[in-house]
């Protein structure tokens, strides 16, 4: 199948990415983090999460990161929710958009979030009621789990068909450990199709094993409508024993380029903002290759 014209990447590093990090930014450099991908071309920035501070101490003041991100036209500001609560505040404070997860093993729901698969699924019913601004729903572990091992294919794509109705307004399949493998990704994003018609897709990849590129390759050419993405290619689940970085979003928008496939976004920026974000984590080569090695022989494609 042919690339689709353009794809959008959703940067996920103040979220995703920082959870995970052994160094706390203070909220103004997380504020600043946002601005300055928002500034590279980004549409959406997962600016924080709403979860309880004990379980993710990095995202406590979450109600002052997105205070110190200024709204606009072509800044949308999303937050990741677990539960009713999570969308109370996130509306409290007045994000733009929120995502949710749900997770695709038992094992892991529990642990992630303390509550079932089936529990969920009604808990977002409720969380679609009460939310003021779109809500998407990340499925997480959608190519396996670290406690269970594989996920089948057809328990992804019901649970898609499940929430689908809720009245979301996309769904992510999340490659949470790392694990996926591009004939899986083509399946299972040509799969969303059929049981989600009309709902946004988007994917979210963790280079853990090397794989994480060519999936994005793959969710691209079996149409996939968006991408997540961390600066440098931080992050990780705290929940997900030797879960490692996202795709870096100055590499992926490298290789989309590359492919001919507009992203909107500015590459000198975004290599800018690694560099940025590698000094204010400790000066620590950051996962993303785009960084060290630059450009070449230049933006092909914006």
């Amino acid at each position: 199948m042919a690339s689709p014209r353009r794809v959008e990447i959703v940067e996920v590093g103040p979220r995703d990415g920082l959870q995970n990090e052994s160094r706390t930014l203070t909220t103004a450099q997380k504020a600043e983090y946002a601005d300055r991908a928002f500034a590279a071309g980004v549409g959406r920035v997962e600016v924080t999460s709403f979860v309880h501070p004990q379980a993710v101490p990095a995202m406590a003041d979450a109600e002052d990161v997105v205070a110190g991100v200024p709204p606009g036209a072509g800044r949308i500001r999303s937050a990741l929710v677990l539960n009713l609560r999570g969308v109370e505040r996130a509306r409290a404070a007045g994000v733009d958009d929120l995502n949710c997860v749900l997770v695709a093993s038992e094992t892991f729901s529990q642990r992630n979030q303390r509550m079932s698969v089936d529990a969920t699924v009604a808990e977002i019913g409720r969380m679609v009621a009460a939310a003021d601004v779109p809500l998407g729903v990340t499925i997480a572990c959608a190519f396996g789990c670290p406690f269970e091992g594989a996920v089948p294919e057809q328990r992804v794509l019901d649970l898609a068909g499940r929430v689908a109705g809720l009245g979301i307004r996309e769904i992510s399949l999340a490659d949470t450990i790392g694990v996926g493998t591009p004939d899986r990704v083509s399946r299972l994003v040509d799969g969303l199709a059929g049981v989600a018609p009309g709902v946004r897709r988007r994917a979210h990849f963790h280079n853990t094993r090397n794989t994480g590129y060519a999936n994005a390759v793959a969710a691209v050419e079996a149409g996939i409508d968006a991408l997540d993405a961390a600066t440098g290619g931080i992050g990780g689940c705290p929940f997900a024993p030797r879960a490692t970085g996202n795709v870096a979003t100055e590499d992926l928008t490298y290789l989309l380029h590359g492919m001919g496939v507009q992203t909107g976004l500015d590459l000198a920026a975004l290599i800018e903002n690694a560099a940025w974000l590698q000094d204010r984590l400790g000066g620590a080569p950051l996962p993303g290759q785009l960084s060290r090695a630059g450009d070449w022989p230049g933006d092909l494609a914006g």
